[in-house]
């Protein structure tokens, strides 16, 4: 899948500093027969460090797989 990074909407402490970040995406697949996109909340520690589009497209695919198999949409390799 294809993960694209649209926005991100920072909010700040009243001292100035960050306090939590929503990261905008949106997603297809190379056939584009399947597409996704939303939010993702990320507190200011797992911003920190992670400010690259390429480290937040590795958050946003590892929230992705994480949601997924809390729904038990996408089968965990203890499941088969």
């Amino acid at each position: 899948m294809i993960i694209l990074i649209r926005s991100t909407n920072v909010q700040w402490t009243d001292e100035g500093e960050v306090g939590s970040v929503q990261v905008g995406f949106s997603g297809h697949t190379a056939e584009r027969n399947v597409n996704i996109n939303g939010t993702i909340p990320l507190s200011a520690e797992e911003y920190s460090g992670n400010e690259s589009i390429s480290a937040l497209t590795g958050l946003v695919k590892q929230h992705l797989r994480d949601q997924m198999e809390a729904e038990q949409i996408l089968a965990t390799p203890q499941d088969a």
